[in-house]
């Protein structure tokens, strides 16, 4: 496997993890190299099967070279969204044959999806037999009720509802608002609705947004419309960035860097707290139920980013050697965990204790949120020194693993001093 290196200075920085601009940046274009190696590893996969697949999967590589010569930087947004990523695992672990062929269908309307977002001269149809089309980052076209007409240079949909009829549904506008799905006016077609305030969308209706098997202890199903709430995620969404804006404005705009879509999951059940995860194949996806408080969701928000930032590193450079049997007990978790686990657990919970630590001594933030702050910093410090001692000691960390907690564990150390003094 081809690795992408990650400057040392970068390292060190999002060992911190406090918001970096330039860190963060290096970070993503590394996580980019490795969507384009996977694609290409595809590719490859595909040339060497042969057979009809092949020449479908040419012409669509094709369409997604000329539509990124119309504009690279659209075609980027679609290739790097966060749910392409969970795809290509998928595909790259089918087996030959029609499991793979099936996969390979998705790919069309990624390179579609790109055409579109580049305003790439673009006509396709596609007939009710097809199935339906996913457009990452955009919605799914289900043309089962009759032939879609896809343009490209206008970003529309035709999709007739009768002879000489039919309805042009516009496909990509950057502030999508949340509709009821099947309107009328949008027969067949499904868009993503884009939270308030950015480009982050919910994403309701990607086929691999969720493992077959369920996310979490509880295997949890994604949530379908119209059960995904999008009005209410968009109510939480604004009293999470309101907090955050009051408590640390540097995490807001690096929550609008790292993140592209939030997955919604079926509903908690009642007296729990909300359930939230990161996938490793689709970093920059926040799966989640929903936030019973804005204050909830602002918590889950910081921490699932920088799941996100330490899946998206441990992609490029590993950081815990594999096949370690080890498992440790934490703070934070009933169950014993791997030393990833402990690592990943680690990283989120220093991340929350800065974010604690500024809302607690933060004049502008609200007097239940700074008591909040002051019970879970003083708690998960304490579970973040716990599991930073366990790493330091463990002989399953690579290296540049080792250099990582270090930096951490300096992080730690800074936050204790900072408490002190404050106190």
């Amino acid at each position: 496997m081809t690795l992408v290196s990650v400057p040392r200075d970068a390292l060190a920085e999002l060992a911190g993890t406090r918001p970096r601009p330039a860190a963060l940046a290096a970070l993503t274009e590394g996580l980019h190299a490795r969507r384009l190696l996977l694609l290409k590893t595809l590719a490859v996969r595909v040339e060497r099967a042969g057979g009809p697949a092949r020449q479908d999967f040419e012409a669509d590589w094709a369409l997604l070279e000329e539509a990124e010569r119309t504009d690279a930087r659209a075609v980027r947004e679609v290739v790097d969204y966060p749910l392409t990523g969970a795809w290509l695992a998928e595909a790259l672990a089918a087996p030959d044959g029609p499991a793979l062929h099936g996969q390979l269908a998705q790919f069309r309307g990624l390179a579609a999806a790109a055409a579109v977002r580049a305003g790439h001269r673009l006509t396709v149809t596609v007939p009710p037999a097809a199935g339906f089309l996913v457009l990452p980052g955009l919605g799914v076209l289900d043309p089962a009720a009759g032939r879609a007409h896809l343009d490209g240079r206008s970003g529309s949909v035709r999709i007739p509802d009768g002879p000489g009829g039919g309805n042009v549904v516009p496909l990509f506008a950057p502030a999508v608002r949340w509709a009821a799905p099947r309107r009328p006016a949008q027969r067949g077609w499904s868009a993503l609705g884009t939270l308030p305030g950015g480009a982050v969308v919910l994403d309701d209706l990607h086929p691999e947004r969720v493992p077959p098997g369920g996310i979490g202890p509880g295997a949890l199903p994604p949530a379908e419309r119209p059960r995904s709430a999008h009005r209410v995620w968009a109510r939480r969404w604004r009293e999470a960035h309101a907090i955050l804006r009051t408590t640390d404005p540097e995490r807001v705009a690096e929550i609008g860097a790292v993140l592209r879509a939030v997955v919604p999951l079926a509903s908690p059940r009642r007296g729990g707290p909300a359930m939230s995860a990161t996938l490793q194949t689709a970093p920059g996806a926040m799966l989640s139920q929903l936030p019973m408080s804005g204050t909830d969701l602002a918590e889950s928000l910081v921490h699932e980013v920088h799941h996100t930032k330490l899946a998206a590193l441990h992609e490029l450079v590993p950081l815990c050697r594999p096949g370690g049997a080890a498992v440790h007990r934490v703070g934070w978790r009933s169950d014993a965990r791997p030393v990833a686990g402990v690592l990943h657990g680690a990283y989120a919970h220093l991340a929350l204790s800065d974010l604690w630590w500024r809302a607690r001594s933060g004049a502008t933030a609200g007097r239940a949120w700074r008591r909040r702050a002051a019970e879970q910093f003083d708690q998960h410090r304490a579970h973040v020194g716990q599991a930073l001692s366990i790493l330091l000691e463990s002989d399953e960390l690579t290296f540049t693993g080792g250099q990582f907690v270090r930096e951490m564990a300096r992080s730690h150390a800074r936050l204790g001093v900072a408490s002190r003094g404050h106190e």
